[in-house]
């Protein structure tokens, strides 16, 4: 077992890296439990056993399980061989992820109750039956598509490696996965809607030689020629399995029947689901549509929410007011992905219709663009192989195949120089391309993102290396409390519509789990999971660009860098414990809508 260290050479468990076996259930049930491990271990705090085998008891049980420690990751990317119970014969079967999902439910009874448990357990079964569905079919067609930013959407087989459910779908056919999941490259025609001009609600700040359009032109666009609209009425477009959805909800019901909703059916060419499932893009439009889906994605389901619409539009004019150009002049090759228009339906009373609110988003990837979502680039790639190349790669000990992992490979064998400092080089300039600039907005504009790593894209330059970044999401900023007057100068009256204001206690707590936890320290935990470079020596430039831009002479006047320095502990989003408590992220004010822990802050250890 190996602590931070780039080369484990050795297995406890004397088993090769099961993420790569041969068969796609031995490899979803691995990522599975692996995934389970770590958030347990995250969340309660358990040190690393330094033997190499972690006892994990479980006293509500009265057993324990026995799980051997293949790679102990200072940053919470740990890797683990079989658990098996205590005294368990030898020849009785390893604990698959459901069992150890039961297991570990039954020890948090007490706080969460047995339903929440019991749908934890479900929707563990129901991630890792996807999950096989995914790792099949992309062994056996491993073909990459023309549209490099569709390619990597499509690319996140395994999801958050600190999720105890990244993959499920509850709701979802097995037909409708094939349609509507990115990971089985899935395609259909939207749905379309016409909306009666006294029921639609719509914003749009998105331009065009200078003049605004309506939300209602661009979506006519969209839908291209031959769509049956009724003179005066505004083309709405929905995933299909939502309006399958909605249209048995007594408003939407009330709605077609007085005719003021009517079906158009499925119409156009067919969209792709992104990594998030509801976002949807077109290689040829000049937008993707960010559409409201009811089925519980990872912690929320994911309906759009009025105030998040309005949100995105109120960000796009907020930064046209000459913060993006502020912005731009000081790090031109970072950005936020506009989502400057929407339509929504409101009942004749004024009342929002739940689930028929779709936003626009700005498409700014030409399908030559090499840009990725920093959670497709780190997750490990099914391989296409044969068994016997697969035995073999197991016996070598071969790291896993994520895309990282082949730039990382393929730049050390273009300059001659090992991978460890390849890896340094490339992840300092992560730093400079991303993570510097979304600081710069907090400290000029008291602005904090929701970076996570689904929500950031990385641009590539040809040989590989960072050379810029977007941010996308319409529901993760966080406007300080302390700069509302500042803000409100930018742009009067922000914040009315959008409920963005946030005490700056909270938006420190996140900010740090996004920015430093969820991405800057997953990233380290990956290079160091898949064998790329030393986590010590990357915490510890980490540490070094973080004094840099709270001390440096381009210092910055955001609290993050200090607070990340000088804190011992950091408060740390706990999936496992939300998924326990029966939490939806989208519900709800923003300092409950998740647990959160306190965990050992890395850079202090």
């Amino acid at each position: 077992m190996q602590t931070g260290a780039p080369h484990p050479e050795q297995l406890h468990d004397g088993t090769a890296d099961l993420l790569e076996h041969p068969d796609p259930h031995t490899a979803a049930q691995a990522a599975a439990v692996e995934n389970l491990l770590r958030c347990w271990v995250r969340e309660t705090g358990i040190p690393d056993p330094g033997n190499g085998i972690l006892r994990l008891s479980l006293p509500a049980t009265g057993t324990a399980l026995l799980i051997p420690v293949r790679y102990w990751s200072p940053t919470g990317w740990h890797r683990f061989g079989i658990p098996r119970l205590v005294d368990a014969p030898d020849h009785s079967p390893p604990i698959d992820a459901v069992t150890l999902a039961a297991l570990l439910s039954r020890e948090t009874l007490e706080g969460a109750g047995a339903a929440a448990a019991t749908e934890l357990v479900a929707r563990v079964a129901d991630s890792v039956q996807r999950t096989v569905t995914f790792i099949s079919e992309r062994r056996d067609s491993p073909a990459k598509g023309s549209d490099l930013f569709l390619t990597a959407e499509q690319a996140l087989m395994l999801g958050h490696p600190l999720h105890p459910t990244p993959k499920s779908r509850e709701g979802l056919s097995e037909a409708e996965g094939r349609l509507y999941s990115p990971e089985l490259r899935g395609s259909f025609p939207l749905h379309w809607l016409a909306v009666a001009p006294s029921l639609l609600a719509t914003d749009s700040a998105w331009t065009e030689r200078g003049r605004v359009v309506p939300a209602a032109q661009l979506t006519a666009r969209l839908a291209g020629p031959g769509l049956p609209l009724p003179d005066g009425y505004t083309p709405l477009p929905l995933h299909p399995w939502q309006l399958r959805e909605v249209r048995h909800r007594p408003q939407t019901v009330a709605l077609l029947d007085a005719g003021l909703l009517r079906d158009l059916g499925a119409h156009g060419a067919p969209w792709h689901p992104t990594s998030s499932v509801r976002t949807v893009h077109r290689s040829d439009a000049t937008a993707m549509l960010k559409l409201s889906l009811g089925l519980r994605i990872t912690n929320s389901r994911r309906e759009n929410l009025r105030k998040e619409l309005h949100r995105g539009v109120e960000v796009h004019r907020l930064l046209r007011s000459g913060l993006s150009t502020q912005w731009r002049a000081a790090h031109p090759g970072f950005d936020v992905i506009r989502d400057p228009a929407w339509l929504a339906v409101d009942e004749p009373n004024g009342d929002p219709v739940a689930g028929l609110d779709v936003m626009i988003r700005h498409n700014p990837f030409k399908p030559a663009d090499d840009v990725s979502c920093v959670a497709g680039l780190l997750s490990p790639r099914p391989q296409a192989q044969s068994a016997a190349v697969a035995s073999r790669a197991q016996s070598d000990r071969q790291p896993l195949q994520s895309r990282l992992a082949d730039l990382i490979t393929r730049l050390a064998a273009r300059t001659g120089r090992p991978r460890g400092a390849v890896a340094a080089e490339w992840f300092l300039r992560y730093l400079e391309q991303v993570v510097r600039p979304v600081l710069w907005l907090d400290a000029e504009a008291g602005i904090a993102l929701e970076a996570h790593q689904q929500n950031t894209l990385l641009l590539l330059d040809g040989d590989g290396w960072p050379s810029g970044g977007r941010y996308r999401d319409n529901q993760g900023y966080y406007f300080r409390e302390s700069r509302h007057t500042d803000l409100d100068a930018r742009l009067p009256g922000i914040g009315e519509h959008s409920d963005t204001f946030v005490s700056d206690e909270v938006t420190d707590e996140r900010f740090a789990y996004y920015l430093a936890i969820n991405n800057v320290f997953g990233l380290i935990g990956a290079f160091g999971s898949q064998r790329l470079a030393d986590e010590q020596l990357l915490l510890a430039a980490f540490r070094r660009f973080l004094g840099d831009v709270a001390l440096g002479p381009a210092r910055l006047r955001t609290s993050l860098p200090a607070h990340l320095l000088d804190s011992p502990v950091l408060r740390c989003k706990a999936n496992l414990l939300t998924r326990l408590h029966g939490l939806d992220e989208l519900v709800g004010p923003v300092d409950t809508q998740s647990v959160y822990v306190t965990i050992a802050n890395p850079l202090h250890s």
